[in-house]
């Protein structure tokens, strides 16, 4: 069984809630500096209705810890990486908000 893509950074072994898949795909090709994205819990919310947004809240042992919100619901994402919270806020920005 394939539980990861993209040369091993993405670990797909459970669901990722609706749109979240490809802002992390995305994240993934522009940003080298980032290890490996691992998705964790998903709950109901009601406040994630439209685009996918995603939140970098505490660190942890390797990198950041952020949520996800889209499609009525709210997933853990694990995100191993040296960069600084700043730097990952801002390359996660540039991955949801193409410039035209």
């Amino acid at each position: 069984m394939r539980l990861r893509k993209l040369q091993g950074k993405l670990k797909v072994e459970h669901s990722i809630i609706d749109g979240v898949r490809e802002v992390l795909e995305r994240l993934l090709l522009d940003n080298p500096q980032i290890r490996s994205v691992i998705p964790g819990v998903i709950r109901p919310v009601r406040d994630a209705k439209g685009k996918v947004k995603v939140r970098v809240t505490v660190p942890v042992t390797n990198g950041w810890k952020a949520i996800a919100l889209s499609a009525g619901a709210c997933q853990e994402l694990f995100i191993s990486t040296a960069l600084s919270k700043l730097e990952l806020e801002q390359a996660i920005r540039q991955v949801l908000e193409p410039e035209a």
